[in-house]
């Protein structure tokens, strides 16, 4: 495992911790993480073996905020972080019926700032966030309660990521302004797909390495399997010959999504890598030049998790489908390196 050192300074309880990303890169950061929050039970392993925190499987719409501010320490900052889900506003649920309950989410995070009081909070989530009625309403209360807030869309690649995903950061605190760490990487100098997965060893769809059962590949089948060979890296379905395309591009309304059933390109960032990142047909994740959608390691990697990074115990079936939510759902761990950052250089100056 990359090394994390042991930090002292500001706690933070992860609600809606998923995975772990979030917490791992404040650690790495030097953020101490004292728990982890999260209705799913699968992140409890990851989370746990690479945050070396205590993870609560609990739903935050019943937990309360007497619960949530027993896990911080007595004493020091404590910093509130709550990347609620993002499907109802995220482009790739454009058009369907959100979640009324996801949405209350948000409204929960903020009545739970607004009873415990932490120092400094922080929240990651999808840009269609900003101007919704939803996020306008948090923001106006983390202000009656005494918070000065930033908030603004990065895109992740400025921050070592590689990736072209783009993300609403949200930093408040009671202390005074405070404002994302500058960028890392200048336009020109964004990481690549190279850069992260060029180095793995090649197998085929449905395929895994025997010394890493997370490089693992979906299986094709047989019309996708001529479909991927067909693909260009960077081109589109559209490249293809008409027997091979799926039957609803051919139709007037399918045929403004050439996102879908493409490859990456070695020398970019990759696509916005989402839950269904192990699916040639989902997206533009084919891999640049194997016949195959990309690995569950090589979505890991994307996401910045350190190549060691544990997502099940050692010696369990790797089921693709699962791991690959957990890793599309997580704050990429550079990102949340510079939240981290930030954190630490905003209580340096006003504590």
């Amino acid at each position: 495992m990359q090394a994390v050192s042991d930090p002292i300074g500001p706690a933070t309880v992860d609600i809606f911790c998923g995975a772990g990303g979030l917490s791992y890169g404040m650690q790495k950061a030097g953020v101490k993480v004292v728990a982890g929050i999260d209705i799913d039970p699968a992140c409890r392993h990851p989370f746990e073996a690479n945050v070396s925190a205590p993870f609560h499987e609990r739903d935050i719409a019943d937990v309360s905020a007497g619960f949530v501010a027993s896990l911080f320490p007595d004493t020091g900052p404590r910093v509130l972080a709550g990347c609620a889900p993002c499907q109802p506003f995220s482009a790739y649920t454009s058009g369907r019926a959100a979640s009324v309950r996801q949405w209350g989410l948000l409204d929960r995070f903020g009545a739970l700032v607004t009873e415990i009081k932490p120092e400094v909070v922080t929240m990651e989530n999808v840009p269609r966030l900003t101007g919704r009625s939803v996020f306008e309403g948090f923001l106006s209360l983390l202000r009656k309660a005494g918070y000065q807030c930033t908030h603004r869309v990065v895109r992740c690649a400025a921050y070592g990521v590689p990736q072209t995903r783009s993300r609403l950061v949200l930093l408040a605190s009671l202390l005074g302004g405070i404002d994302l760490a500058p960028p890392t990487h200048p336009d020109n100098g964004w990481v690549t797909v190279r850069d992260s997965i060029g180095h793995l060893e090649s197998i085929p769809a449905g395929g895994a390495a025997e010394a890493d059962p997370l490089h693992k590949a979906s299986g094709l089948s047989k019309k996708n399997l001529r479909r991927i060979r067909a693909a260009k890296a960077g081109g589109t379905w559209r490249d293809w010959d008409r027997t091979l395309r799926v039957p609803c591009h051919t139709r007037p309304s399918g045929r403004t999504y050439p996102s879908v059933y493409g490859r990456m390109e070695w020398d970019l960032p990759a696509p916005t890598i989402t839950t269904q990142f192990h699916g040639f047909g989902n997206g533009r994740f084919g891999h640049p030049e194997q016949d195959r959608a990309i690995s569950i390691r090589e979505g890991a990697l994307l996401q910045t998790f350190p190549a060691d990074y544990s997502f099940v115990p050692e010696d369990t079936i790797v089921n693709i489908g699962p791991v690959a939510r957990l890793i599309g759902n997580a704050v990429p761990v550079k990102l949340a390196e510079a939240i981290g950052k930030s954190i630490v250089d905003h209580l340096k100056e006003h504590t």
